[in-house]
């Protein structure tokens, strides 16, 4: 069962849709958009309600659950990009679901945050990719890579990756901000920033969520064996 929402206070040009199989918590998600003046233009139970909702009212942004009935947030999410205008999409996980994270990017979601997020993180993440910005949720994607992911001994890399390059990339992937990529690597923020900028032109990539994505299909990072467990 889906329910289009009638608008209370606006917040010019960003209109949300929220997908999750649990009502009381898209209750509880539109009641903390709502207080922040965001337009919740609909909700769904399962992707396939998103789906009919979304192609009716054109969110720019949907908040999205992984695993609901019917059709999954992930076969959801995929289906999205193909809408014309096509939403963003940010998807909701929680700790025990980080196996879905990569499958959830490579479809194309513009990033992921935690059930559990403070208040205030949730309205500011609808708002980043409702910019055109990506969102890594930096301790999703480190509990990822230290619990599912090893890195391979060899790897097709692009060939034209300067060294300092490509260790950028790998710290980007295991979800590191610029601050902290600077910090690794005894850098500054903005020489930080001017790498990453170089890194996705040479790659082709529109943003950092895509560079996580590449990350894997290149073999740079591979499902694998928990690092504690690799010899």
């Amino acid at each position: 069962m889906h329910t289009d929402k009638q608008p209370r206070t606006i917040e010019s040009g960003l209109r949300v849709l929220v997908v999750d199989d649990h009502s009381l918590v898209r209750s509880g998600i539109i009641g903390l958009l709502e207080a922040a003046d965001i337009e919740v233009v609909g909700e769904a139970s399962n992707g396939r309600e998103a789906l009919e909702v979304a192609e009716r009212l054109h969110p720019e942004v949907v908040l999205m659950d992984i695993r609901m009935p019917v059709m999954d947030g992930i076969e959801a999410t995929s289906a999205m990009t193909r809408l014309s205008p096509p939403p963003k999409v940010l998807v909701l996980t929680t700790f025990d679901l980080d196996e879905y994270v990569y499958r959830a990017l490579e479809a194309g979601a513009s990033g992921f945050l935690l059930k559990d997020a403070r208040p205030e993180r949730l309205v500011d993440a609808v708002r980043t990719v409702a910019a055109g910005d990506s969102l890594l949720a930096p301790e999703i994607t480190k509990r990822l890579i230290e619990r599912y992911l090893v890195v391979p001994q060899q790897a097709s890399l692009p060939s034209d990756l300067t060294p300092r390059e490509l260790e950028v990339w790998l710290l980007l992937a295991r979800g590191l901000s610029n601050a902290e990529i600077g910090r690794e690597l005894y850098l500054t923020e903005a020489t930080v920033k001017a790498h990453v900028t170089r890194l996705l032109a040479k790659l082709g990539l529109r943003d950092r969520v895509q560079a996580v994505v590449a990350a894997y299909e290149t073999g740079a990072v591979l499902p694998g064996r928990p690092r504690e467990s690799t010899p």
